[in-house]
């Protein structure tokens, strides 16, 4: 059986269930469970499934379960790109932003230093260090100055803990455009990572105003650690709307996939 047969099968038996093990799909594949571990690895990468010990989920199933920052990443990223557009659009000239880790936050950094004087906090490495390579590879002058917090690496490549949150505590942001990994009518704003949910609350605490961007597959995902409600969210930046369960967000800003017949209708 050819690797593109497995990882078709392997993902034919999360769509029946929640879970597999690994022992069970190397008999049922007859192949060596070492075989099938780098089947989950390869998956993992791409986004199709979270790997957990002695086998793997489905993403999102599994409310503690964090999935890896490379593997979110590549996870609806014309999504994250045209959500990270449509924020941009909330930021103006002189600006202090806050911003978390994760990958839809990450899309935003080539798009900051298109508005001058930005002052940006966050604690997320990957943006960090984005934004200073960017700069690097092309100096000017409206490049974003980045304050970083120090703390606890997660899997998400974000630092939390209480260093980071002193860090971010003793700081004030106009905007903090947070990343989540759900967002649900009841639940609020939730992480699976209870110290980067501690950390977030920081952030949500000292900003002028809080918006959270999030892709579809965010919406009505319930994760461990709640990090606050809707109704304190100025607004919510995703790529398709939630249903009328969602009324306690006040503002809503929507970026839709183009429509690939617009050009033959017109």
């Amino acid at each position: 059986m050819l690797a593109a047969e497995r990882h078709a099968a392997i993902l034919d038996r999360l769509a029946d269930r929640p879970a597999v093990r690994v022992s069970d799909l190397a008999a049922e594949l007859e192949v060596s469970e070492m075989t099938v571990r780098r089947d989950i690895d390869a998956l993992e990468v791409r986004g199709s499934l979270v790997r957990v010990h002695g086998g793997a989920v489905r993403p999102g199933s599994l409310s503690s379960v964090e999935a890896g920052f490379d593997a979110n990443r590549i996870r609806a990223a014309d999504a994250k790109q045209r959500i990270a557009a449509t924020a941009m659009t909330l930021l103006a000239p002189g600006m202090t932003v806050s911003i978390t880790g994760g990958t839809t936050t990450f899309a935003l950094a080539p798009l900051l230093r298109h508005v001058p004087g930005l002052t940006v906090i966050t604690n997320s490495l990957p943006l960090a260090d984005e934004l200073h390579r960017l700069h690097a590879a092309s100096p000017s002058d409206d490049t974003p100055e980045v304050l970083v917090s120090g703390g606890q690496l997660t899997p998400s490549k974000a630092l939390v803990g209480p260093l980071a949150t002193a860090t971010i505590t003793s700081l004030r942001a106009d905007l903090c455009l947070m990343g989540a990994h759900g967002v649900d009518a009841s639940a609020g704003i939730t992480t699976p990572n209870l110290a980067e949910a501690d950390t977030n609350r920081a952030f949500a605490r000292t900003c002028g105003q809080l918006v959270v961007l999030a892709d579809t597959s965010k919406i009505g995902v319930v994760s461990l650690a709640r990090v606050t409600t809707l109704d304190a969210v100025a607004a919510l930046v995703t790529d398709r709307p939630p249903g009328a369960d969602y009324a306690a967000l006040s503002r809503i800003l929507c970026d839709p996939a183009p429509d690939p017949h617009l050009e033959e209708r017109r």
